[in-house]
């Protein structure tokens, strides 16, 4: 059997993506048909901790499939499907209506009405139809998914159906209640036969409550109870009121902000012994859990809007961190995990979760994030509930992370049931050299050493806001000396980029890849190499016209349609607009974040986890990879971050400054933020792109008017 994070079979098909219909909330998502059905022997269903509780849902009304009219939906957890029985064939139009608002949360609730247009009573048949697979998440999402019918027992009552799966020590079961109560229930089909008033209507509430090991979870949302008071709806109407408003010349622009801050809001998952604490999820519908790496640079990416999901993302990171030395799930002491699960083998908290640690760059991204938290404004006091963890983490880098000790970090898998490749990008063959051949482990990635760099200044600046002048310039120190080794060692003189990675000989794997604008991102590139870099990022075979590819087009091995070999992916591309600004390639940043956001609009203000790399001359629209998830955490992350570029923004609150020098891309003729979070309390930036006004800043904060730059002491 496959391995959960290994996975290599090919997804199954779902239909056309547009057509279906997903609904996420927390570690409950639905995936159904545009009427509102679940089809079963899809990868449809409705799922709970990385379970499918709900394998068909299907309503039949007078002996007639439901024919969608439309779908409505204004919150990521809720949907109204409208749909009428099909008529028969030259048959007069049905005058039944009939609508069902379905409501996730540990669970569903579904209000279902048949309205009546018919001027005199209608007899009318309701056959519900269930079914409960218990299939694992991955088996679903893999094509692997088989009915294990001998382990699924089905119990009804007068007001219940109950499905039932034990295997060894799991179980998993199903609760379906309904008001009123149906006519009679025949194995798996739910019926009623009711008469509808004329011009009148009849209702009916459905609810699915998970049981996990023998016990009944309340869905968040239950029959009888106000819609507006359940938890979903009450945290996403706090998110709406306490992040920043925006408000710009580009009408697309203010869409799309809108729309990924929609969907972070979606996104975030809570942990049940810390309810208050938010973690954003990787992405919808697949990746409802927390990843390191997606968390970590999602979290940096959304400062901007909300600090406080950050220092969650990392106190949870924090609370699962590496102690001992394992070769199965690779946990090392003080290393932070790559993911966590929360299917059969799950034992763990935040809802019960099974964890694997086979990551290269989520521990010094977590040193990173924490140091600029403390940029940001962060109370020192839960920097220092945290230090330990920071200190840890390090410890991780410089004594497992650099195996060959060798003075980088690399990755090699311990068991083969590990990910190959452990940077981001993880598909197998996702680091290659330029002749197209395949990498093979221990890699030492570019953008790793980068985010080991920038760690390393991260906790030089802890050390010196705490006064340790001594640990101050021992971290200080490390992280030139690494700097000056990697400018050595990585850089490719004749070629005028750097190495994506050395390979196990410490030979540069030469390929042109969109790696080196994370370098730019993290600082650790030479001035006198930049312009280079940011060339090679410009170049038109690495910029599509819709982002920036993860493989440049002139290497072998490139496909546009590939996960990793040609791809666009936007949070790939906004850390390297990020970086650009970094350098002071102003015009070339807004020239990337411009591709960016054209993408976005084409997409309708939502961008995907990955799309075609195919040139904007050859295809005037992106085309997103097949089984993308979306909304996806750092992919709506991205807008965020190009909106902080944009904004020139960099708060060091340790300093008592916020440096701001906006730039507004073509067709903006002015960008108003109201509500950043800083320093405990919020501000606002307003500029027309010649005359910039801050207001609201802390007592003892002053506004500086200029680019962040890597020759500046803004430490």
């Amino acid at each position: 059997m496959t391995d959960q994070w290994n996975a290599t079979g090919v997804n199954v098909s779902m239909g056309s993506m547009q057509s279906l219909v997903t609904l996420v909330e927390e570690t409950t998502f639905s995936i159904s048909e545009p009427n509102g059905d679940i089809l079963q022997n899809s990868a449809q269903g409705l799922f709970f901790r990385d379970t499918r509780l709900v394998s068909r849902y299907e309503i039949a009304v007078n002996e007639s499939r439901l024919e969608g009219l439309g779908v409505s939906s204004s919150e990521p957890f809720s949907a109204v499907f409208v749909s009428r029985p099909l008529p028969p064939p030259g048959g007069a139009p049905p005058t039944l209506l009939v609508t069902r608002a379905r409501h996730l949360g540990n669970g569903m609730r579904e209000d279902i009405e048949i309205r009546n247009f018919n001027d005199e009573p209608t007899y009318c048949s309701l056959d519900i139809m269930l079914y409960s697979d218990f299939a694992n998440l991955f088996a679903v999402k893999e094509g692997r998914a088989g009915d294990s019918g001998q382990d699924i027992s089905l119990d009804t009552n007068e007001d219940r159906m109950v499905f039932s799966f034990r295997h060894g020590a799991f179980s998993r079961g199903t609760g379906v209640k309904f008001y009123p109560l149906p006519t009679r229930v025949s194995r798996d089909v739910a019926s009623f036969e009711v008469i509808v008033p004329a011009k009148g209507h009849w209702n009916l509430c459905i609810e699915v409550h998970p049981i996990m090991d023998g016990k009944d979870i309340q869905p968040r949302y239950t029959c009888g109870s106000p819609i507006e008071n359940a938890t979903p709806s009450e945290r996403l109407a706090n998110w709406r009121k306490l992040v920043p408003q925006v408000d710009s010349g580009s009408q697309s622009f203010n869409r799309t902000i809108n729309r990924s801050v929609e969907d972070l809001g979606a996104l975030r998952i809570f942990d049940p012994d810390y309810p208050d604490r938010a973690v954003v999820a990787a992405g919808a519908p697949w990746f409802m859990t927390v990843f390191g790496r997606d968390s970590l640079i999602t979290a940096w990416m959304s400062l901007i809007f909300d600090s406080d999901m950050a220092l969650g993302v990392v106190q949870t990171l924090a609370r699962f961190q590496g102690k001992e030395v394992n070769p199965r799930t690779e946990e090392e002491p003080g290393r932070i995990l790559h993911e966590m699960r929360f299917g059969e083998a799950a034992s763990l908290s935040l809802g019960g979760g099974s964890i694997y640690y086979g990551t290269v760059d989520a521990t010094p991204l977590f040193v990173m994030l924490v140091g600029e938290l403390l940029r940001w404004g962060m109370a020192k006091e839960a920097i220092e509930d945290i230090l330990p963890n920071v200190d840890r983490a390090i410890d991780w880098i410089e004594r497992f992370g650099d195996k060959n000790r060798d003075g980088y970090v690399e990755y090699m898998r311990q068991t083969d049931r590990g990910l190959k490749n452990q940077g981001w990008k993880d598909s197998w063959d996702g680091i290659r050299y330029a002749d197209g051949r395949v990498a093979e482990p221990p890699i030492s990635l570019c953008e790793v050493q980068g985010y080991v760099y920038a760690a390393y200044r991260a906790r030089a600046r802890i050390a010196k806001v705490w006064g340790d002048e001594n640990l101050w310039q021992i971290y200080s120190a490390k992280a030139a000396d690494l700097k000056e080794r990697f400018n050595r060692d990585f850089w490719l003189e004749d070629k005028g980029w750097y190495a994506v990675g050395l390979d196990a000989d410490g030979h540069p794997i030469d390929s042109l890849t969109s790696n080196i604008g994370h370098c730019l991102w993290t600082g650790i590139v030479d001035e006198d190499k930049a312009g280079e870099v940011a060339k090679r990022l410009l170049s038109s075979d690495m910029l599509s016209g819709w982002g920036i590819r993860t493989l440049a087009d002139s290497m072998g091995g490139y496909n546009p349609l590939s996960y990793h070999c040609g791809s666009v992916w936007p949070h790939d591309t906004a850390i390297a607009a990020a970086g650009l600004m970094r350098y002071g390639f102003t015009d070339q940043s807004v020239e990337v974040i411009s591709s960016l956001l054209d993408a976005a609009e084409r997409m309708g203000g939502r961008l995907p986890e990955l799309y075609s790399g195919l040139a904007r001359s050859e295809l005037d629209t992106p085309i997103p990879y097949p089984t993308s998830c979306s909304p996806q955490a750092w992919a709506s992350g991205a807008p965020l971050l190009c909106l902080r570029s944009l904004l020139g923004l960099e708060p060091l609150a340790t300093s008592g400054e916020i440096w701001v020098k906006p730039v507004l891309p073509p067709g903006m003729d002015y960008l108003k933020v109201i509500g950043i979070p800083i320093a405990g309390t919020r501000i606002t930036i307003d500029t027309d792109g010649q005359n910039t006004s801050v207001d609201g800043l802390p007592s003892g904060m002053e506004h500086r008017t200029g680019f962040r730059m890597v020759n500046q002491n803004l430490d």
